[in-house]
């Protein structure tokens, strides 16, 4: 492949997350956008006509004129709309969860593997600038504190709030799941979990307490039902302490040295983290094509699985709790969750 050649990419789901895949492509030197769909023309129209992109009416003809997508839509549509897409021989980047089911999941893992394809989650906080220091420690990690907390989603006509197709634990949890296994190089031992819907049919908040077998522990919480949003990530080392506030866009360090402790403050700011995702993404997939070699992107689909089959575990162990303490919630199997608005 010549070196100024554009990746051709797409973008299948341009709502509240797919619409920036679609403009930070459009704005990347790398890529070339040939179009994007959604199965909602006003909201892909919208989104076209505000970035100039063109609008196919067939996410087929769209995916044969690429090199690669992106894929962003509800998580209990991620199987059903990024296999076919491997299938074609297409390079794909599927936003977190990688699906509602590790069933699914596996599915897609295959399919990459079967058509020797890319095929990488959008697990966006590995992008982070803070990460890039944690990264070079996480070996030294002994305890993570993650909280997640945001407000309800809105309602959108004919479909269910943002994110409540699948629990708080696949919404918001996953991301910091995702950042705790990339830091804690050990098996889980073992995890205590307690969790609730509030106004959806799946969990609005959930804590989970996971001890890992080289002794680490990581206490997550996560909620939409907050009235104050909050994004903080706390992690204890042998030697230093490192917070993050992406809510004030501030993060800190505190290093052990010779003399006491030194501090270093991260400006959460001085990057953009979906744009890092998507040239990751760009940049693995111009390496694939270039040396016939599949190369993954940082964040490949066997991690997001293994963060999801945690994350499944976690929401399996809220519901046994509630069950043995005789906690009684109408829980919807994720079928029963298509189309549905909550309260319906």
């Amino acid at each position: 492949m010549a070196e100024c050649e554009k990746l051709k990419v797409g973008v299948f789901g341009v709502g509240a997350l797919g619409r920036h895949h679609a403009r930070l492509y459009a704005q990347s030197p790398n890529a070339e956008v040939v179009g994007i769909f959604d199965v909602n023309k006003e909201t892909a129209a919208k989104v076209g006509e505000e970035f100039g992109l063109k609008v196919f009416d067939d996410w087929k003809e769209l995916a044969e004129q690429c090199d690669a997508m992106s894929v962003a839509v509800p998580a209990n549509y991620h199987a059903s709309s990024t296999i076919p897409l491997l299938e074609m021989g297409k390079h794909v980047l599927v936003e977190k969860p990688i699906a509602a089911s590790i069933e699914e999941a596996e599915a897609m893992v295959e399919a990459a593997r079967k058509n020797n394809v890319i095929l990488g989650v959008g697990h966006v906080e590995r992008f982070n600038p803070a990460m890039d220091f944690l990264e070079k420690y996480a070996a030294n990690t002994r305890f993570i504190e993650a909280h997640r907390l945001a407000l309800y989603p809105p309602a959108r006509p004919g479909l269910p709030r943002r994110g409540t197709e699948v629990s708080v634990v696949l919404d918001l949890m996953i991301h910091d799941i995702d950042l705790v296994l990339s830091m804690v190089d050990a098996e889980v031992e073992r995890f205590d979990v307690s969790g609730i819907p509030v106004l959806s049919d799946t969990e609005d908040i959930v804590n989970a307490r996971i001890k890992f077998k080289n002794g680490s522990v990581a206490s997550l919480t996560a909620s939409r039902v907050s009235q104050e949003p909050m994004r903080r990530f706390r992690v204890f080392q042998e030697d230093s302490y490192i917070s993050m506030d992406y809510g004030k866009h501030f993060g800190m360090v505190l290093k052990k040295n010779r003399i006491g402790l030194a501090r270093k403050d991260v400006n959460l700011d001085e990057k953009n983290a979906l744009a890092a995702e998507l040239e990751d993404f760009i940049a693995a997939v111009n390496r694939t094509r270039e040396s016939g070699t599949l190369c993954p992107t940082k964040v490949p689909a066997e991690a997001g699985l293994k963060a999801l089959k945690l994350a499944v575990a976690i929401e399996q162990e809220a519901r046994r709790y509630n069950k043995e303490y005789g906690f009684k919630f109408n829980y919807c199997a994720p079928d029963d969750l298509d189309g549905k608005q909550i309260g319906e």
